[in-house]
């Protein structure tokens, strides 16, 4: 070997090392025997195949037979077996020199990559069975509760108001109508949509805010009226957005009804929604003067999964995780500003 190259190739951190025709290893630098546990004499003494792990010997012998036609080989992959009786992953560069009968080549550890991965692909198998099982859920939930929603509507309609007298218990009965009429068109909603987006994309639209606003107020007009909430609505600027109707209505949803339960007590909640549209971006914010967030300390948790803030035992820590879902989904995000006792403000910024 060239004497300038010594230093080179005892001191490089990859393995490098020089094979002959026959399939044995001619030299081998110190990196490479560490790698393999074995000593260099070992290495020189077997043919190359007897190191390569049996599964990958086929393989890799294709692939030589290309180096001894003088074709250089790259980005190459396969796993050697260590003295330890570990494996270890291989990427491999190697150049032959037909008139030498050489094969000059470079391999890097890849197995800390490998391992990765693998873990990835584990985790995302996992992540798609539970999503399969999440929306099986779902949609079995909103089948089933059908059922008894109907039967809810059905006894209501047997009630012959001619015969109640009250005011106040004929405007009750009318609430529990609208409420249960309100669950049930949800519902059919939701079971609409399962079946439509049971592949991976969701199905867009142009989605009015004041019409599904004012459905979503509907369906809970009973607990709007109870907790007295007074809507400050602006939509002037941007009437509509290319979205998905359910989502949409799960968004306000669950904003209204976070509202509600995390009120200030004593004090009349104001919820403020307003559009935007400027320089070419969407908004739609949403505003309430409600008991906040410590942003400092859970600033980064508000849209986790089973993540609570407050003492309300009506919390599940479901509502801001299913807003962050639907908008990322969709390609949107969604950012929240907030201090303790002084209401939160979301913001949501719609795909463009």
């Amino acid at each position: 070997m060239n004497l300038k190259l010594e230093p080179f190739f005892d001191l490089s951190e990859d393995c490098l090392c020089i094979a002959n025709f026959d399939g044995y290893f001619e030299n081998i630098n110190p990196a490479f025997v560490k790698l393999l546990g074995y000593s260099e004499e070992e290495l020189k003494s077997k043919l190359i195949s007897e190191f390569i792990y049996h599964e990958d010997r086929v393989h890799t012998a294709a692939h030589r037979k290309n180096l001894k036609k003088n074709v250089s080989l790259v980005n190459f992959e396969n796993r050697y077996v260590c003295k330890s009786g570990a494996l270890v992953w291989l990427h491999w560069t190697s150049i032959p020199v037909e008139n030498e009968k050489l094969i000059y080549a470079i391999a890097k550890d890849i197995t800390h990559k490998k391992e990765l991965e693998n873990d990835r692909i584990s985790h995302l198998s996992e992540l798609s069975q539970v999503n399969e099982k999440l929306k099986q859920l779902n949609y079995t939930t909103s089948h089933d509760l059908r059922s008894p929603v109907n039967n809810l509507i059905s006894m209501v309609n047997l009630i012959d108001l001619n015969k109640i007298e009250d005011e106040d218990t004929l405007e009750i009965l009318s609430f529990i109508r609208l409420s249960a009429e309100g669950l049930k068109s949800s519902l059919n909603s939701y079971i609409d949509a399962f079946k439509k987006n049971d592949s991976t994309s969701e199905k867009l639209e142009m989605v009015g805010f004041n019409p599904t606003l004012q459905k979503v107020k509907k369906s809970i007009s009973t607990l709007i009226q109870k907790a007295g909430v007074e809507f400050q609505i602006d939509f002037s600027s941007l009437q509509s957005v290319s979205f998905n109707t359910t989502y949409m209505e799960s968004i306000f949803l669950n904003f209204i009804t976070n509202s509600i339960k995390y009120a200030q007590p004593h004090i009349t909640p104001i919820i403020a929604i307003r559009s935007d549209y400027k320089n070419g971006e969407k908004t739609l914010t949403y505003s309430d003067n409600g008991l906040g967030f410590d942003m400092e300390k859970i600033g980064h948790l508000i849209f986790n999964l089973n993540q609570k803030f407050h003492n309300n035992e009506d919390s599940k820590g479901v509502g801001l995780y299913l807003v962050y879902s639907h908008i990322a989904s969709l390609g949107g995000s969604v950012s929240v500003d907030s201090k303790v006792n002084e209401g939160a403000t979301f913001t949501i910024k719609f795909k463009a």
